[in-house]
């Protein structure tokens, strides 16, 4: 609804972040518990940082100029991209991979408790399915709306280096872009459970 309502306002109070084989479908329950409406395809990545998700959509258009004017009478859009930024705070065996671009950690033979992940001589495809989830808890009246934000394939792009210092966590710094899909079906898509969208 158009004019002012601070009911509208949106703060990000809460979030999650979760990874899944790619074209995993965005879940559109909400039974207020997030691991059961995820479910188990989708993996929980755990702690990040406290600036939580940057969200970037830029796109480039292309200017189409005539003698005629001095001003582009026409764009062409010739470029989009769609790029969730975060830091993961937890190195686990789905964090680590996620951030180096693929591949396991293995159990060393032989050995308890030690395990080994091999970075890849050159980088190879990590496709996957990237979710985000945040609530936002009304200070009016203390309802809580809660937002979804799925991306069915894309891959990390960007890895931000690794700090190890001993006065703050070490972080996985990874910028994450969507793909598109043959189908033509959607790059990415909002579910939100949020009465302020009803006609």
């Amino acid at each position: 609804m158009a004019g002012t309502n601070s009911s509208e306002i949106r703060i990000a109070g809460v979030g999650r972040l979760y990874v899944a084989k790619a074209d995993t479908k965005l879940p559109t329950a909400f039974s207020g518990i997030s691991a059961t409406d995820w479910g188990a395809d989708w993996t929980d990545l755990g702690y990040t940082s406290g600036d939580g998700v940057t969200f970037s959509k830029k796109d480039k258009l292309e200017p189409v100029d005539v003698w005629q004017a001095v001003s582009p009478v026409h764009f062409v859009y010739s470029d989009r991209d769609l790029t969730l930024k975060f830091s993961l705070l937890q190195f686990n065996e789905d964090t680590l991979p996620f951030f180096m671009g693929g591949g396991k950690v293995d159990p060393v033979a032989g050995a308890t408790d030690v395990f080994k992940y091999d970075i890849a001589d050159r980088p190879y495809a990590n496709v996957r399915a990237l979710g985000l989830e945040f609530t936002d808890v009304q200070a009016s009246d203390g309802s809580a709306v809660t937002y979804r934000f799925g991306i069915p394939r894309g891959q990390v792009t960007a890895a931000d280096d690794i700090k190890l210092a001993r006065k703050s966590a070490a972080q996985l710094g990874i910028t994450f872009t969507a793909m598109a899909n043959a189908d033509g079906s959607a790059l990415a898509s909002f579910v939100m459970k949020d009465d302020s969208y009803a006609a």
